[in-house]
This record gives C-alpha cells, structure tokens and sequence, in this order.
C-alpha cells in the first residue's frame, strides 16, 4: 500500500515546497485582533501577520482539536493512503495529544489503516528540516517502517537554535514572567534559546544587546558544527521580518564553512511567530547531539 507523508502547518515550510512535493497539511487557526484566519503557509500570510504584529495588533492560536484531525486523516486513508503525521512537539503544544485521538478514531472506522502520529520533538523549521529529510528519503524508496524507524532515530539530532528581540511576546505565552519582561526590556535583554532532547523550549544564554545576542547564537552554531562533517551539509534559517539579519548570518556561517551545500532561508510561520514576535531568527541543522 503507498503512504504519504502529512504535516501541521507549524512546519514553517514554504507553501511553494508543500505544492512541490504533494505533501496535504493541516492548517493551524490564528486570530488578529478577534479576526479568524488559517496558516496556509503563503508567504503574503505572514507578512501581513508581521505588519499587524509590528503595528501594535493582538495575534493569538489555536490547537487543532480532535475532530478537525479525524476529517483530516480520514480524507487521506479513504484514497488508500497509509500515513505518517509530523507536527511539532508535545511540549509546545496540546495538539500532539489530539493528534493521536484523532488516530484512534479513524482506526475505529477504518481497521486496516496505518497512521502513525509521530512525537518528532520538533518545533518550527526544525520540525521542517526533519520533513524535507523524511520526503527526500521517501521519494528514493524507502518503506513506512523504515521511514519512521529512521525519523525516531535521527529527530533528536536535529539542532534548534532561535534568539528573539522583543521578550513581551514570551511574556504574553507565558514562557517569561512579567518581572523578566520588564528587566530584559529594559536593559536590553536577548535570550538565546534552544530545544534540548525532551522537546522543550530552555534558554541557553541571556545576552545584552541584539548584535551580541545575534554573535552568540553563530558562534554556537559554529561549535556545534566542528564536532561534524560539514562538506554538503544542510543549514536551514527561519527569520520573522528580519531577512537582512538572516542573510549576515548566512554570510558568517557559510565564510566559516565553505564546505557547506544549502543554506536556506526562509520566513518564520505565523503560529511561532505569535508566541516569539518580530526579528525571531532560527537556525536548524544536523548535529551529533543537542547541547545548549
């Protein structure tokens, strides 16, 4: 039986590449200021989400819920399809936990289906950078259980790097308190974030200043990147209105590892970007482990 490989729009992927390979995604809800949209992962969607961030507008999420993933699932399984689903990680977010309801439910109905809801510990474009591998391996051929046996065995080298500009949208997801808000705010603080292995968002380093802070999370990249092999290796960049930030440092990865092959830089979607803010930058690569 074929399978297909299905994604949350969290991905952070561009539509453009969605549309390329056929992959059907499920799109997250989002609100402006009490107006409903859905991610559709349409480059103009989030600019226009950035503009009304920047212009003092409200955005918040919402998890898919249950049923909204039964119609989706079912929508792939009644053309044959076997499916394995990648969303973003159960510690950033309820869904996961209804994605797997959702599972049992279209099991009930359809017995013979294979729907596997990965837990990949995964956010954003790292969450993307795990597809875009598990797509290239699946359009060479490999089976569904090899394919989800090698996405549980590689997920967690993924590394996850972000550092943000504004800490009042951590505060408003309650990711900081009121108190640090004010204090970074104030003097200027950055923090440089990463993902560890539980699938969680921790603070690797509290910086002054956005240059310094934007120095601190290259160089860790940097050190993560002397510990492999370089030569043709993949770096994804997601940035929240801040292109010319991500193009620096591109320019500084790329001059210290000439080796590389792509560096892509792509927009941070519109459901990372409502907890993070304008002028998130996020980096995403292979790593032999995650380390703060």
């Amino acid at each position: 039986m074929s399978y297909v490989i299905a994604v949350a729009s969290t991905a952070d992927l561009p539509r453009e590449y969605l549309d390329e390979h056929g992959i059907p995604f499920i799109k997250y809800g989002y609100s402006i200021d009490g107006e409903f949209y859905e991610d559709d992962c349409e480059e103009a969607s989030k600019q226009h989400v950035y503009d009304e961030m920047r212009a003092g507008k409200t955005l918040t999420t919402t998890a898919i819920n249950p049923y909204t993933y039964c119609e989706f699932f079912k929508s792939l399984v009644e053309k044959g399809d076997d499916v394995i689903f990648l969303d973003m990680t159960q510690k950033i977010s309820s869904s996961y936990f209804n994605s797997l309801q959702a599972v049992d439910m279209v099991k009930e109905e359809y017995p013979s289906a294979r729907i596997v809801s990965m837990d990949t510990r995964c956010v954003s474009g790292g969450l993307g950078f795990l597809v875009k591998e598990m797509v290239g391996r699946k359009e060479e051929g490999m089976s569904f259980d090899d394919l989800i046996k090698w996405g549980d065995e590689n997920k967690l080298k993924i590394a996850h790097r972000f550092t943000v500009d504004d800490l009042n949208y951590l505060k408003a997801g309650g990711r900081v308190s009121n108190a640090a808000a004010l204090v970074g705010s104030v003097f200027s603080i950055k923090p440089v974030l990463y993902v560890p292995d539980e699938g969680t968002l921790e603070v690797a380093a509290k910086i002054r200043g956005r240059k310094k802070a934007l120095a601190t999370i290259t160089d860790s990249v940097k050190a993560d990147l002397a510990r492999v092999d370089t030569k043709g290796a993949r770096i994804d960049i997601n940035h929240a209105d801040c292109l010319e930030e991500a193009e620096y440092i591109k320019s500084e990865l790329m001059a210290a590892y000439p080796d590389l092959g792509e560096v892509n830089i792509s927009s941070l979607g519109v459901v990372i970007g409502a907890h993070c803010g304008p002028g998130l930058i996020a980096i995403f690569y292979f790593c032999d482990q995650r380390r703060a």
